[in-house]
């Protein structure tokens, strides 16, 4: 499939889904329409999913299979990070002055949709969520140190939120962060952290001083291989993902390496975790999508007793309420997209749509497994894993009862 590279721009055209005439992004009815260079965007993305990672897609299914990490090999991450820098395909929603596109997330999430589509555990550089808290909370040197060699895909960052005892409810974490003169020095354990071996810095979150709940909770910036910051053991969890458990043991970072203001680092974790969730919705969509197009396929070729799945009423209403689902969910997203777009609070769009993307994908990817019986339970086929990723998303960043909790509590409000 032939691909066309799309040149980084000279004067930026995309800025905060506007154009730089002034001219908004249209809207067609209830239907956001993109701009046609933020189309080519979205198409080019599409086309490197088909061209680029899925012809990876078995060789990652096997690897999983044996027992191995759900991960590429080095020398093909390698190779789709060199890919997509030829076509333009990074920094796409990085600040403009640090050479990004600054794309809105009407267009990132098109962009992660289309990546949700593959098992193929690969993102444009950089890490967007990450990225969030960089640029809306750094300082101009973090900017300038961090920001640059991150949207280049030079770098990899990890995030230390969770601890054993404060999971799905970060403002219970007990890791402390003491000034010493014009240092801070880190205590505490974090655990199903991400990327940690691999990280060249790592975005900490400690509790400065003896407040309860949000107060104190501060962001802070290691790099890697700083004394006292300790991976400390790898964990294996569903569908070959690995976490990892890490111990900041007096771990000193100096007081320039507080991101954003002491004190103020859960308003900057939300932000980065409103930007996951958004983003995870979307794949999600994706995944569903894609399960749902493999099921209507194998139901038009599978005969059992006779007849074809395609003409059986149960499997004809997975199709039709997979289909209105997908649909509805997409729109929702579309909303809380727009809403960020213009600077409005989306934490409640994030989490409704957290547990509605997450449940949805899990539904439909259940049906295609049962349509395809026992062929849907093998290895050979993506669904597996794409069951137990959404069956992952569940959880990760915020599980769907503790949405629901906060949901119901600012309503009842």
């Amino acid at each position: 499939m032939a691909v066309t590279t799309f040149a980084r721009p000279g004067p930026k055209i995309f800025c905060n889904g506007r154009m730089n005439n002034g001219t908004s992004i249209e809207r067609k009815g209830n239907e956001m329409a993109l701009t046609e260079e933020q189309e080519m965007i979205v198409d080019l993305v599409r086309k490197f999913v088909a061209s680029e990672l899925l012809p990876l897609e078995p060789a990652v299914l096997a690897r999983e299979a044996e027992g191995n990490h759900w991960s590429l090999l080095p020398e093909e991450s390698e190779h789709l990070i060199a890919r997509a820098k030829d076509l333009g395909l990074w920094g796409l929603d990085a600040p403009e002055e640090f050479g990004g596109y600054n794309l809105p997330a009407t267009v990132m999430a098109r962009v992660q949709e289309e990546l949700g589509r593959t098992m193929v555990p690969f993102t444009f550089p950089p890490d967007s969520p990450n990225l969030v808290m960089l640029a809306r909370h750094g300082t101009e040197k973090q900017k300038q140190k961090y920001l640059t060699p991150y949207i280049e895909g030079k770098t990899v960052s990890a995030i230390c939120i969770s601890e054993p005892g404060a999971g799905g409810d970060p403002a219970m974490m007990t890791t402390k962060a003491v000034q010493d003169g014009d240092d801070f020095v880190l205590n505490g354990r974090k655990i199903w952290i991400s990327r940690a071996p691999i990280a060249d810095f790592t975005i900490a979150m400690a509790r400065v001083g003896d407040g309860k709940r949000h107060e104190g909770i501060t962001a802070f910036i290691i790099d890697k291989d700083t004394p006292g910051y300790i991976v400390e053991r790898e964990i294996k969890m569903l569908g070959g993902f690995r976490t990892y458990e890490v111990v900041l043991e007096d771990c000193r970072v100096p007081a320039t390496q507080v991101l954003g203001s002491v004190g103020k680092g859960f308003a900057a974790m939300q932000d980065r975790l409103v930007s996951r969730r958004i983003e995870m919705v979307a794949i999600s969509i994706g995944m569903a999508d894609r399960a749902l197009k493999m099921l209507i396929e194998h139901a038009k070729e599978r005969i059992t007793f006779g007849q074809a799945l395609a003409d059986r009423q149960a499997v004809q209403w997975w199709i039709a309420d997979g289909y209105t689902k997908i649909h509805a969910c997409r729109l929702m997203l579309e909303d809380a997209a727009a809403k960020a777009d213009r600077g409005e609070d989306v934490r409640t769009e994030a989490s409704m749509l957290k547990i509605v993307a997450t449940e949805l994908a899990q539904e439909v990817i259940d049906n295609a497994i049962q349509a395809f019986g026992a062929l849907g339970l093998t290895k050979d086929l993506p669904l597996q894993l794409m069951y137990q990723r959404a069956r992952v998303m569940r959880i990760y960043e915020g599980p769907s009862e503790v949405h629901r909790m906060t949901l119901a509590k600012r309503l009842l409000k």
